[in-house]
């Protein structure tokens, strides 16, 4: 009891003095500048903002972040926001923004985020739209608790695109993997830890790649150094990174165990509320992008899974970093090449598949 009281304390000073630096660059107006939105569906760790007029004849358009992540990095600025660019080409789009578990919620798991709370968005969706299916974009973990749902519910996704996501685990040599292989079962840390603290993730993840989150953070500042919009993109990046959500214990064995260390989804072994889940089963036009140079998702964790899954079209596009981006990994999300180039082909991908024709989710358009 005593050693818990200890890490709730210093857990909790961490918090606070990342708190207290958010603060200080939120007065500096380093903050997000986010575009104004609805709220649709407020629940148990997820809430559903909506953007753009729920009745017009467009694609609908779920994007999930990762879930130890605040949603506005899909919204940072202008100029750096998936959702500025998504409504200018008309889209209806919903953010899903995943909030804090509660002590009570440790036990939601893949069961929870990969089907049940994804299938209340894409209710919510069906009840502001009339439209029964729709495009799902996900980043990072958030890309892979997407396409499982795909798997899982074919019927209610019309496209998925995937975002610097890790898809084939175990033999795919990501640093997320190899620090996996070396340490003890998620189960013996959740124990210790109840909800994953981001304090902690932190650690992992510089302890994983130092490379991704340290030293790339200061390269890159360096070269934004002379140009004053990515300087303030960075810095509101960095304001970002203060911001992240603790993992639901249970979710977090299922991650680590299930999916990195097991690599059960890949292998068709993965089991969601009873249902068995593995690429195989996802049908909807399948998009990934990946930059070839990450050392969080190399090429091998996605192209086994494209060529795995029943899907009609799929197709990858190579990204190869912005400046300005703090980390590369989201730099598909707010970097000016990923917005100027990335996005438009995303956007253009998404009307080509649109059903106008009547087509069914997880078929072509007229198909």
């Amino acid at each position: 009891m005593q050693g818990s009281r200890v890490r709730w304390t210093l857990g909790e000073q961490i918090d606070q003095s990342r708190r207290t630096l958010g603060s200080m660059l939120d007065a500096l107006g380093l903050g997000p500048i986010e575009t104004p939105a609805r709220v649709v569906r407020v629940g148990r760790v997820v809430t559903l903002k909506a953007y753009g007029d729920p009745r017009a004849v467009t694609p609908p358009l779920l994007l999930v972040p990762a879930p130890i992540k605040r949603a506005y990095i899909w919204d940072l600025a202008p100029g750096a926001s998936v959702v500025e660019q998504c409504l200018r080409q008309g889209l209806r789009v919903y953010l899903l923004q995943w909030e804090r578990p509660s002590a009570a919620e440790q036990g939601y798991g893949l069961a929870e985020y990969a089907d049940r709370l994804l299938l209340d968005c894409l209710d919510a969706i069906t009840a502001d739209t009339g439209q029964s299916g729709a495009f799902v974009a996900g980043h990072s973990l958030g890309g892979t608790l997407a396409a499982i749902f795909a798997a899982l519910h074919p019927d209610r996704v019309q496209g998925l695109a995937l975002l610097e996501t890790p898809l084939h685990f175990a033999p795919a040599g990501g640093a997320l993997e190899r620090l996996v292989a070396v340490s003890p079962p998620a189960a013996f840390l959740g124990s210790l830890l109840g909800n994953v603290p981001r304090a902690f993730l932190d650690l992992v993840s510089v302890a994983a790649s130092p490379q991704a989150f340290v030293w790339s953070r200061w390269l890159d500042w360096f070269a934004s150094l002379p140009d004053p919009e990515a300087r303030r993109t960075h810095l509101r990046v960095m304001r970002w990174t203060l911001d992240e959500l603790p993992l639901a214990r249970r979710l977090f064995e299922e991650v680590v165990d299930g999916l990195y260390r097991e690599d059960r989804f890949f292998g068709g072994a993965l089991v969601v509320g009873g249902r068995r889940a593995g690429p195989e089963q996802v049908t909807a036009p399948l998009l990934s992008v990946v930059d070839p140079r990450s050392p969080l998702v190399p090429p091998q964790a996605f192209l086994a899974f494209h060529a795995a899954a029943r899907s009609l079209d799929t197709r990858v596009l190579w990204y190869g970093g912005d400046r300005g981006v703090a980390l590369q990994h989201v730099g598909v999300l707010v970097g000016r090449t990923a917005q100027r180039a990335v996005w438009p082909e995303i956007l253009r991908w998404i009307h080509a598949h649109w059903p106008v024709s009547g087509a069914a989710p997880g078929q072509p358009a007229g198909g």
